[in-house]
């Protein structure tokens, strides 16, 4: 995941500017520009969170069944090699190949049948996301709404916890893509309670503030971090900026590898009835 929030501290920005005689408003102002810049990141932090998680699942529904097909293929392949040659190491691997493909009833019934053309398999999740990355306006809509509505905007506990039931839903709606759903969000919250006022200008409360967006940025970082070294993270760098296109083309590559496989047992089974 590209960092693109910058490396300043905000925090020690704001207690830089709070040294200077009549600085409160300074970090009061500093105060703020590090909140807007926390939920920047945290947007940015979940876009990403969404897509890895979107990803891993339409790689698991899309490609599983076609690893799991090339798996059989290769065992049986196997044990067509050995049992023309009749050799003790080709014995070996064929044995080895089929301890790795687990039992399953009617593979080819699955492959043929229930997977499309596109190597898509239904899924039990209802409501499986249509994409890795949502689409553009689902994007504006979320982004809008996480600034509108962000927790940390909130000054009081009810408030806040107002808004993370309310930031919840609208990160659900996102996860799968429903601009509708985000557009009648978008429309729930305008018609709902006034943000509360600015936050108190007391110095000592204005520190603790910088304290608390310092350490949530510490650990937004780590999540983030987290993401991007993750397998499906590190997947996701071969092309960052169409990771649905990267599924298809995986998808035509093991097609294409299911096809040569089934080639070379036909190829095999052919010949052993010809007695070759």
């Amino acid at each position: 995941m590209t960092n693109t929030f910058g490396t300043e501290s905000a925090a020690a920005s704001g207690a830089a500017a709070a040294s200077v005689p009549g600085s409160q408003e300074r970090l009061a102002n500093a105060v703020r520009a590090a909140e807007q810049a926390l939920i920047e990141f945290e947007i940015a932090v979940e876009t990403f969170r969404v897509e890895v998680e979107n990803f891993s699942r339409l790689h698991h529904q899309r490609l599983g069944p076609m690893y799991a097909r090339l798996d059989e293929l290769d065992a049986l392949v196997a044990e067509a090699v050995a049992a023309h040659s009749g050799d003790r190491a080709d014995i070996e691997r064929a044995w080895e190949a089929r301890a790795l493909v687990m039992p399953m009833p009617g593979v080819e019934e699955l492959f043929g049948g229930l997977l499309g053309s596109d190597g898509v398999r239904p899924v039990e999740d209802p409501n499986p996301p249509r994409r890795v990355r949502p689409g553009k306006e689902a994007q504006r809509l979320y982004r809008e709404l996480a600034r509108k509505a962000h927790p940390d905007l909130a000054q009081d506990d009810e408030e806040k916890e107002r808004r993370s039931a309310f930031i919840a839903r609208v990160n659900e709606a996102y996860a799968y893509a429903d601009e509708e759903a985000l557009q009648a969000l978008a429309a729930e919250w305008e018609a709902g309670p006034v943000p509360l006022a600015d936050l108190p200008s007391e110095a000592e409360v204005l520190y603790a503030r910088l304290e608390w967006l310092a350490e949530r940025k510490e650990n937004l970082s780590a999540i983030a971090a987290e993401l991007d070294e993750s397998a499906i993270g590190q997947m996701m760098r071969l092309a960052p900026d169409d990771p649905d296109a990267l599924l298809n083309e995986i998808a035509e590559q093991l097609l294409t590898q299911v096809a040569q496989r089934e080639a070379r047992l036909a190829e095999l089974v052919r010949d052993a009835s010809d007695g070759r």
